[in-house]
């Protein structure tokens, strides 16, 4: 009895093992199926990461370089600021000059009318 009990579980587990093994092959076969979609599918999202990577490759040059010209320019910029503020620097000295010039020319032009009087 014991032989048969053995042999019933045995062939339990085989006709189990075998059910199991035809449900995998099933779903092989699906996959096999979708198999040439999922491949194109996964070259063309390949494609489209190669793209934007490589966009985003220029974007960062671009970047770097509209940093670079944007540093260009903030120079330029500041250099013309100091020139300006140089100018005006030159510009109130020579009306400084200038008043003093008026004044003593005032100082001279007094001095000559009490020589003159």
């Amino acid at each position: 009895m014991n032989q048969f009990i053995i042999i019933d579980i045995y062939m339990k587990s085989i006709s189990e093992k075998e059910k199991k093994l035809l449900e995998t092959l099933d779903k092989l076969k699906n996959l096999e199926n979708l198999k040439p979609n999922k491949i194109m599918e996964l070259k063309n999202l390949a494609n489209q990461k190669n793209q934007l990577e490589i966009e985003k490759k220029e974007l960062e040059n671009r970047y770097n370089l509209l940093l670079q010209e944007n540093e260009s320019l903030k120079q330029k910029f500041d250099d013309f600021k100091r020139r300006e503020v140089e100018e005006k620097k030159k510009e109130e000295h020579f009306s400084e000059k200038i008043d003093e010039l008026n004044q003593e020319t005032d100082n001279l032009m007094d001095e000559i009318e009490k020589w003159q009087m």
